[in-house]
């Protein structure tokens, strides 16, 4: 019993002495040192970071990216799309591409006639593939542009307006591609015919960057059928480029085109690969959307 008394008083002692009244072996005045010297210790570490991080933003703009030597060509986009890039459906069957229908609808939203009104924010760049709209240098006074309208109407029977399931219920479905947004990226059509497939030298035109679709595999040739495209130009026009970021070019459109396939051989799963054709677009087989993609169409009878 004695010796449990000596214990417990030594971690009592330990945690309050009274004779020499110290709190876990310290004084109050030892205690003030330590806690003045980590305020100040800590203070100037945080002081160290946050002038590091304004010193960095100070290099940054709002409006450019600081570094792009490293950004890849823009991916190129469809819709509808799927996790498995595959798309499968029957014409008979309603529900198997309603969920294509509403996410076709959702994109085009903001290309429907009442959104572009607004004069102070959109304007026309011309009805045939011009040369890059020139609206200044980012780091300009200028403040926010006016974005091109880009009418949905312009691609035909992939816009939903006479055929609200995009072809989907004749068995002659639509897909809408884009390229993604780049901040100041401007593409560069072919300087001629030579970079282009045999099959795709007639949709070459000035100012345009191009794009075409064929089978990705060989034993699917002649299965496809025929494929229609359909946009301003029937491809991707320099009018609508540069972009220049969600600050100064919040209203932006993105140009569409739409691709229709007319007669695809029913109930066989085929393997499609769409291209745009640029001086300054690359492909990489590690990202199957950089310039391009391909999906597998299997439409049921």
């Amino acid at each position: 019993m004695p010796a449990n008394k000596d214990g417990d008083g030594g971690w009592k002692r330990f945690l309050w002495n009274s004779e020499k009244k110290e709190f876990l072996g310290r004084t109050g005045g030892s205690w003030l040192k330590i806690f003045i010297f980590y305020v100040i210790f800590y203070g100037c570490l945080a002081g160290i970071f946050i002038g590091t991080i304004q010193a960095m933003l100070l290099t940054l703009s709002n409006y450019k990216p600081t570094y792009q030597d490293r950004v890849a060509p823009p991916g190129l986009s469809h819709t509808p799309r799927s996790d498995k890039a595959e798309i499968s459906f029957s014409p008979r069957d309603v529900e198997s591409y309603t969920g294509y229908v509403k996410t076709m609808e959702r994109l085009l939203v903001p290309y429907s006639e009442e959104k572009q009104t607004d004069i102070t924010k959109y304007e026309d760049c011309g009805e045939t593939p011009d040369a890059y709209k020139n609206r200044g240098e980012l780091e300009s006074d200028i403040g926010v542009r006016k974005a091109c309208r880009f009418k949905k109407a312009l691609l035909g029977a992939c816009s939903g307006i006479e055929d609200n399931t995009f072809g989907f219920k004749d068995g002659k479905p639509c897909l809408i591609v884009k390229l993604n947004r780049i901040v100041n990226f401007r593409p560069r059509p072919p300087a001629s015919n030579a970079s282009l497939p045999a099959a795709a030298q007639g949709y070459l035109q000035p100012n345009l960057i191009p794009i075409y679709c064929t089978n990705k595999k060989e034993e699917d040739a002649g299965k496809i059928g025929e494929i229609k495209y359909f946009g301003l130009g029937n491809g991707f026009p320099l009018q609508y480029y540069p972009y220049y970021g969600k600050l100064l070019h919040p209203q932006y459109l993105q140009p569409l085109v739409g691709i229709q396939f007319i007669n695809v051989t029913l109930n066989e799963e085929l393997r499609i690969e769409c291209k745009v054709y640029g001086e300054n677009i690359d492909y990489s087989e590690k990202d199957r959307y950089q310039g391009r993609f391909d999906l597998k169409l299997l439409i049921k009878s």
